[in-house]
């Protein structure tokens, strides 16, 4: 009898083994389940969730494609055909209190160099209060003046100076 116990306790065991190992085996075997590559590049195009850039970031942005604004000959005050530029940035930029932008102000080349450079810096302040009328706050517009150093257009004629004459919005590379 002693022996008929252990040999039945060792079949019972190894039953219950061979189970446990085969029920091991289909579950590794089902999750090995393949799925072709193709399949995953698919759901990846076909996604709904799109990647946010911002609008200063974004190259297709109006916020990126029109950061100059234009003054006349001689000028530092703000064109109404010119006001949109700046009250589009000066809301971008109060929504977005943690960034901060450099106004960068430019004169064509007619002029001595000290002229264009306070020209420069006088468009530039000018377009710096603009935006804080729009809740801009202060230290988050810088100006600055280039004078004629850094020229839009190149030439000497009026289409060229018409592009030179501006102020920059310009954002950090953040």
């Amino acid at each position: 009898m002693k022996g008929s116990f252990f040999y039945s306790l060792k079949n019972i065991m190894s039953k219950r083994l061979f189970v446990l190992i085969s029920a091991v085996s289909v579950a590794l075997l089902s999750a090995c389940s393949s799925t072709k590559l193709d399949n995953v590049s698919d759901a990846k195009a076909s996604s709904s969730v799109a990647s946010v850039m911002a609008d200063h970031l974004n190259p297709n942005s109006v916020i990126s494609k029109e950061r100059s604004v234009y003054f006349d000959f001689d000028k530092f005050d703000i064109k109404a055909d010119q006001a949109g530029v700046v009250e589009r940035q000066g809301k971008y930029l109060a929504a977005n209190a943690g960034l901060k932008v450099r106004v960068e102000g430019h004169a064509d080349e007619r002029g001595g160099r000290e002229y264009n450079l306070a020209l420069g810096q006088k468009r530039a302040e000018a377009v710096a209060r603009g935006l804080k009328a729009y809740g801009v706050k202060d230290g988050q517009a810088e100006p600055v003046s280039f004078g004629s150093e850094k020229p839009k257009a190149a030439g000497h004629d009026e289409a060229a100076w018409a592009q030179n004459r501006r102020a920059d919005v310009a954002y950090g590379a953040k």
